[in-house]
Order: structure tokens, then sequence, then C-alpha cells
């Protein structure tokens, strides 16, 4: 088969590499229908985490099942599925708790910029639609995999409730995801921080009501005009940064909270200044299986279309232009076809 593979810092390479195999008989194969570029596979791109070694990259999938190991019932070959970029038994303590990204079988996904994929754990972790969804919806059901998923679990854990004021710090996939999530579940007021015209648009599009395009102290005391003076009820940290952070918890009121999905970089939280922010903090790797069913039947039904940030499609063999595509920010996020 052929997929990307990350040598060092700005070097992908689109390589022949061996065809993945049943190894556990809980996995399963896929022929992928499409893949993409996450923010977070910029880190190494960029050299924000080591490269050590020449290894696979990407960990967004969609696609059909070609083979299934002897203790996958859930899924079988022929079948559309959808997986999380986490994998999960969907059985242990912590999957019943709702928590499958921190199963105790957990494997991430690290190889799915390639035309097959091996799944570990494929009995717990994808989930099949009905039928063969149309190809217009194959980007959206690609959303749900990650950045859907992930900004869904930002405006859990930062506790969006029906009424209430919800700011978005970050304006990639993720962000934007977060704001059809928190639109769904009922904020009144949306407002998204982000400075870039084609994802303010975007943002605009997908429910926010304001947008800010201040950063740091100049941003927080912007949330706090538009607040009253108080903060919001709850912000939604889709970053990863120490800015992002700082700037997400200083945007919360008192009894607000904050909900962080951005994988962190550099981010040190002081003790007394969350003792005194009397904000709640919550996040970490989304548990995206919990969400499957729900998001996938909200996308098959046209209510949400989260395939919209997708900016960029490329033919698979075109990876490296997607990563660099996303590096200088003329694309939000890279669609890619085998």
């Amino acid at each position: 088969m052929r997929g990307a593979v990350i040598h060092a810092p700005g070097d992908i390479r689109f390589e022949t590499l061996d065809d993945p195999k049943i190894l556990k008989p809980t996995d399963a194969i896929i022929r992928t229908a499409v893949t993409c570029v996450c923010g977070s596979d910029l880190w190494p791109y960029r050299g924000a985490e080591p490269t050590d070694a020449a290894h696979p990259m990407g960990h967004e999938y969609v696609g059909f099942v070609e083979e299934v190991g002897s203790e996958v019932t859930s899924v079988k070959p022929g079948q559309f599925v959808v997986g999380s970029f986490a994998t999960s038994d969907n059985t242990c303590a912590n999957c019943r708790n709702g928590f499958q990204s921190s199963c105790l079988n957990r494997e991430f996904m690290s190889t799915c910029q390639a035309d097959h994929v091996r799944i570990p754990n494929a009995q717990g972790t994808l989930v099949a639609t009905d039928d063969i969804p149309d190809e217009r919806f194959w980007p959206g059901l690609l959303a749900v995999s990650d950045v859907l998923g992930t900004g869904w679990w930002a405006a859990e854990a930062a506790q969006v409730k029906p009424g209430s004021t919800a700011v978005v710090v970050g304006d990639g996939a993720v962000g934007l995801c977060a704001v059809i999530a928190a639109k769904e579940l009922g904020a009144e007021r949306i407002i998204a921080m982000s400075r870039h015209e084609s994802r303010r648009k975007l943002a605009l599009e997908f429910g926010a009501t304001d947008i800010v395009a201040e950063r740091g102290d100049e941003g927080v005391a912007r949330i706090k005009d538009l607040t009253g003076g108080i903060g919001a009820d709850s912000v939604l940290e889709c970053v990863g940064t120490a800015e992002s952070m700082r700037q997400a918890l200083h945007s919360a009121r008192p009894g607000g909270n904050v909900g962080f999905v951005g994988v962190p970089h550099e981010v040190a939280i002081d003790g007394q200044e969350l003792f005194f922010s009397q904000a709640g903090l919550h996040g970490g790797p989304a548990p995206v299986r919990r969400y499957l069913p729900d998001l996938i039947d909200l996308v098959l039904s046209g209510r949400i279309d989260p395939g919209k940030v997708f900016d960029l499609t490329l033919p698979l063999d075109q990876v490296a232009e997607g990563y660099q595509a996303m590096d200088e920010r003329r694309a939000i996020k890279a669609l890619l076809r085998p």
C-alpha cells in the first residue's frame, strides 16, 4: 500500500509501505474512503514534537471494512465505518464511564494517511452506517472521527448549557466544530476568537454570534466587555498553547468552566491563579466513541455539516502539500482522497 511518512520536520513523503495485516483477533482492516491532515499533525511537522525516526502519520479515517479478526462481530466486510483516533474495547470500566479515550486497552491511531489501515479494538471502536453514505457526506463523517468529536467534548467539558454564553478559543477545525457543538447544546451567545477572514466567516455560518480578533490580554478585555465585565459561562480551549490556555482561563467568569482539548505544549497552570479564578477546568483526549452514533446521525440527517472545515481537497499522493498549506494557513484542513 502507499501512505504518508514523516522523516523530519517539514519532510513528509508518500511511500510504499507494508500492507496492514490482522495481528490480533480484535483487529480489522479498512480501505480508506477519505482521510486528512489534522492540526495536531503540525506539531511534529513544525518540530515542536520530536521525530526520532521516520514513521507513518494520520489518525482520522472513514472507510470500508475489508477484513476482520475472529473476535470482531460488530462490523463485517463491505460495511462503511467511522471510528475514533483513540481505539477502545468499549467494555472496560473507563469505557463504561464514557471515557473511551482512556480505555485500558487503548491504542492511538497513527497510520491513517494511507489507502489501507489496521484498526485495533475494532469491535468497540468502529461504528457502521446503515448503508453506504453518499460521497457528499464523507467529509462530514470524517470530521466526526476527530475534530467534531473533539469540539463536542470541549463543549461538554466546559458545561455549555441552553441560554449560556460560550467563548471558543481557536479557529482551526476543532475550534470551528466546537462552535457547532456549542450551538447544538443550546448556547445563546457564541463568541469565536479569530483573526482570519475565511475562518471567521465559517464560524458565523456554524453559529457564532460574535467575533473577537484580539488575543492575549486584549482578547480577554474584549470578552469582558462583551459579557458585562464578568466573563463567559463556558470557554472552549481548542489550541494547546500557553497563551491560549491563559486566555481561556481569564475569559471565564467566576463559577464558569473551561473545557480544554488542544494538546498542551509548554502549558503550565499557576495553582494560585486557578484557585482565585474560581473556574472549573476539565478536558483531555476526546472520548469520541461516546458520541459516534449521535454525531453520525446529525451529519447524515443534514442537521450539521462539519465537512465544511475541509477547504482543500487533494489526492492522497499530494499529502505533503496538504501539510504545507495548513502550516502556511492557506487551508483550514486538507482532505485527502486515495
